[in-house]
């Protein structure tokens, strides 16, 4: 039986915000604090909005209306994970794959914190839409409960730093693996170490449990009638 990272008991959900500058100069580090629980990221780093109406810096970058945010649930949120590396806010998905276009592109490295109950795959592609020629690739592992410490609360409670050097102008990156299984933070475009940026200036902005069986990242609250 495969785990949900939406589930209708517990939930993981992350969050980022952005830090860098200009591609093929600066690194750029999103962290998606700002984006709503849930909302598609959409244009909240490309000098729009997330599908809740929350802005962030333009960076230029865009997401696909799949790539959601989530809040930690010790945060207010839904995110059935712990310990994670910036702030409350990470990045997952529910449907097919994430896509992150750049379209000003950036080159040296790539990477990210990742949490994740099975294997995946992130692929750097030269061209949008996860076209064009491969640059690099990220296998990821299931790691999401490994020498877990520290924040009490959450089954995805490890993440892992990845990241892959290329030659090359990369400008899409594309996010697959298993849905609602997956989480990421601290996407850094220009570096193959996550989060390592010299420009760093923070920006203010607004998983397997057992039971009756194994929750996901994201977990649906529960209402009263």
């Amino acid at each position: 039986m495969k785990r949900k990272i939406i589930s209708t008991a517990a939930g993981l959900i992350l969050s980022a915000s952005c830090i860098g500058n200009i591609a093929n100069a600066n690194v750029i580090v999103l962290d998606f604090e700002g984006v709503g629980n849930k909302a598609s990221i959409n244009d909240f780093y490309n000098g729009g909005t997330d599908s809740l109406g929350n802005s962030g810096a333009n960076y230029g970058v865009e997401f696909s209306s799949n790539s959601l945010g989530l809040i930690d649930a010790d945060a207010g949120g839904d995110g059935n994970f712990a310990n994670e590396p910036s702030e409350s806010t990470a990045m997952y998905f529910t449907s097919g794959s994430a896509i992150l276009n750049y379209a000003a592109g950036f080159d040296t490295g790539f990477s990210f914190y990742y949490t994740s109950a099975f294997a995946a795959l992130v692929d750097v592609y030269d061209g949008l839409d996860g076209t064009g020629n491969l640059l690099g690739s990220i296998n990821l592992v299931a790691q999401h409960q490994d020498n877990c410490a520290g924040d009490p609360n959450g089954t995805f409670c490890n993440w892992t730093n990845a990241g892959v050097n290329f030659a090359g102008i990369a400008k899409s990156i594309d996010f697959s693996g298993t849905v609602n299984q997956v989480a990421y933070d601290d996407v850094t475009l220009g570096s193959a170490t996550a989060g390592e940026n010299p420009n760093d200036i923070p920006e203010p902005s607004t998983l397997a449990i057992f039971a009756l069986g194994l929750f996901g990242l994201a977990s649906r609250k529960l209402k009263n009638n």
